[in-house]
């Protein structure tokens, strides 16, 4: 009898510790679902926070290209600007420069007249010459550093770019026809740019 009470007794124990078993391995798979659920839950808020996130993301982006897009296009109108004023600035400078010279013109074609009478002249005007061409050369040297340059027309061909032909005589010789025996008034370039043509007389 005793020994039946014993395995009774080690039996009632077993299924105490049978029972508790189960009721550990419930909790531990509820704190496991609980736990499951829990992340699952956090992953669905921040997949939710990441969503509503994209859109503001997506409009800072369209901001910040807008912006980069504005100011590349403000500094190509900026640098065109700086081009042009430049370039305004320098045909103004050369355009006062060219009719401060067209202005001059006339002087140097009087001093060339001077010498031409005063060498055809008689008498003495060996002075005179001399003073003439001192003047003559340092206002044409003073030109000709300005970008002045005197057009060498003479024996040439009629050329409209640079010629104009103001009268048509019989040529010397068979060499002259069609080219320029005589040049009434002379032509400038300044700068490779014809401020003045060049008035010739052409041989027929």
């Amino acid at each position: 009898m005793k020994v039946h009470k014993k395995e009774s007794h080690s039996d009632k124990n077993e299924s105490k510790e049978t029972v508790q078993k189960d009721v550990t391995n419930e909790t531990v798979k509820e704190n496991a679902g609980a736990d499951s659920a829990d992340r699952q839950n956090v992953n669905d808020q921040a997949e939710s926070d990441q969503a509503q996130k994209c859109p503001e993301a997506e409009d800072l982006n369209e901001k910040i290209n807008l912006l980069n897009d504005k100011y590349i296009r403000l500094a190509a109108e900026f640098d065109n600007y700086r081009r042009r004023t430049s370039r305004e600035k320098l045909d103004l400078i050369v355009t006062a420069a060219e009719d401060t010279i067209k202005g001059i013109l006339p002087v140097l074609d009087d001093c060339e007249r001077a010498l031409e009478v005063l060498r055809n002249s008689e008498g003495d005007h060996k002075a005179a010459i001399e003073g003439t061409e001192l003047i003559y050369n340092k206002l044409y040297s003073y030109l000709e550093s300005r970008g002045l340059k005197r057009m060498e027309a003479l024996g040439g061909v009629l050329d409209t770019d640079f010629h104009e032909a103001v009268a048509q005589y019989p040529a010397p010789d068979k060499k002259s026809r069609n080219k320029i025996i005589n040049v009434v008034q002379n032509g400038y370039l300044l700068k490779g740019k014809v401020i003045r043509f060049a008035k010739v007389i052409v041989g027929i």
